[in-house]
């Protein structure tokens, strides 16, 4: 597994990153004990990012990767958690909700300490009380020895350059912003580097776009995204290949991001995607699925406030 350094921070992650909201049943019923053995998995093929959430499965995911880490060493792995958002309409950003959020995230973890804690989906949230309540409190929580380093998450990406040229942040989370359909976090890469920030990515698959079943009903992208999706992925299978491993191959061959976080809840899943990773893209068939997907290229959909978007970007 390869290990790259996470901005300044100086963590040194698994370019491949576990992302925990599986294990809260997000995207469908688990057993827990699989869930387990897919943390135990992860940490034997290499896997040392762990990324979770008090809102993935309502503190359930939180739990059940507590229980899993437990009674591993903890130098084995690095664990990040957030603050802010509770509920599919639930968000609290103040310093009170925040330093009590952390509090109970310890406890269901298990542990006296993150290795990150991040402020999560600010988009929703006034980014000016981000800057000048939330930050500051994860802050204090960091002086206490709560939490290593502080981040921030989100999907629209002028919320980025907001926060960072008003307050210090570690990490960014950005998630369906550096995939085979959508590669427009590439445009901040360099302004991250600059300021050292390091750069985690997730959801590689497009939150379902890129694979072969197909995004949930839920899904918020336009009609005609899904459909160029779907038209990649029917290319990718008449050539006797799955679009998951090319979208994950992909994804985890920009060096200049830290980590790749997908979402599993399985351990033949967690050796399935390890392997993927480890093969060499077939680069006529990303050149083929590229001019597939042409069309949509970048082509997003609008989360959070209104002010916190760019409306002429989206389609």
């Amino acid at each position: 597994m390869q290990i790259r350094t996470l901005g300044k921070t100086g963590l040194r992650v698994s370019a491949l990153g576990f992302g925990a909201s599986p294990l809260g049943g997000v995207f469908g019923e688990i057993e827990e004990d699989e869930g387990i053995r897919a943390v135990r998995a992860a940490l034997d093929l290499g896997i040392n990012f762990f990324d979770v959430s008090p809102y993935y499965g309502l503190t359930r995911a939180e739990t059940v990767l507590g229980r899993a880490l437990r009674g591993v060493p903890r130098d084995r792995f690095l664990l990040a958690t957030k603050v802010g958002r509770y509920g599919a309409q639930e968000f609290d950003f103040s310093a009170e909700r925040v330093a009590r959020s952390v509090e109970e995230s310890l406890r269901r973890l298990q542990v006296d300490y993150v290795d990150l804690i991040q402020c999560h989906d600010i988009e929703f949230g006034a980014l000016d009380q981000v800057v000048a309540e939330t930050l500051p409190a994860l802050r204090r929580l960091q002086e206490q020895g709560k939490a290593r380093y502080i981040g921030i998450t989100g999907l629209p990406l002028k919320i980025y350059p907001y926060v960072l040229e008003r307050a210090e942040v570690d990490t960014i989370l950005s998630y369906c912003h550096y995939a085979l359909n959508d590669t427009s976090l590439e445009s901040l890469l360099p302004y991250f580097q600059a300021k050292q920030v390091g750069v985690i990515n997730a959801a590689p698959l497009g939150m379902g776009l890129l694979t072969e079943g197909g995004p949930p009903s839920w899904h918020p992208a336009s009609e005609e995204i899904k459909a160029a999706c779907a038209r990649a992925a029917a290319h990718c299978r008449s050539k006797g290949r799955d679009i998951t491993q090319l979208a994950l191959q992909f994804a985890v061959s920009e060096p200049r991001i830290a980590t790749t976080l997908v979402g599993m809840a399985s351990a033949a899943l967690v050796r399935k995607n390890a392997a993927w990773i480890a093969e060499p893209i077939d680069r006529e068939l990303l050149a083929e699925v590229q001019a597939i997907l042409a069309p949509i290229h970048n082509k997003t959909w609008p989360s959070g406030r209104p002010e916190n978007n760019a409306p002429e970007s989206f389609s």
